[in-house]
């Protein structure tokens, strides 16, 4: 069925300089929301994005929502919505068995209320998977100190 295919949803740059990152993609015409401190040095999403959107978060921020981030390494990783909790778990597991996929983050309950995982693609790059984010499984976000 074409609903269960997995759909582009999101692109993540892990940065350094935020400001930097947030000026230039604001410049290139894409409305980056503001952020209360301290979340505004560590995460920006885009506003008004229908079908795909892009984040930018901090080096500092990115090892809190994936556990195999290299510290202090930018990167992109390119995000995949799913149509349940579930399908998480099962194609992550398909992926690692079947094509040899690395895992970065195994499935979790994610803060945010969504189910999410990591792994990487054979040549490398980051490719999250996420659930739909339920209201009722959003959690307190991790201590930023």
């Amino acid at each position: 069925m074409a609903d269960d295919k997995p759909k582009l949803k999101l692109v993540t740059l892990v940065v350094q300089d935020m400001e930097a990152m947030v000026g230039f993609y604001d410049r290139l015409g894409l409305d980056i929301a503001a952020a209360d401190p301290p979340w505004d040095a560590l995460h920006r999403s885009t506003e008004d994005t229908v079908d795909t959107g892009l984040d930018l978060d901090a080096v500092s921020f990115a090892p809190r929502w994936n556990e195999g981030w290299p510290a202090g390494k930018t990167g992109v990783v390119v995000g995949f919505d799913l149509p349940t909790r579930d399908a998480v778990d099962t194609t992550y597991a398909d992926l690692v068995a079947a094509t040899g996929a690395t895992g970065q983050q195994p499935p979790y309950d994610a803060f945010w209320g969504a189910r999410y995982a990591v792994l990487t693609d054979p040549e490398g790059n980051s490719v999250g998977l996420m659930s739909p984010i339920d209201p009722d499984r959003r959690g307190a976000p991790p201590e930023i100190g």
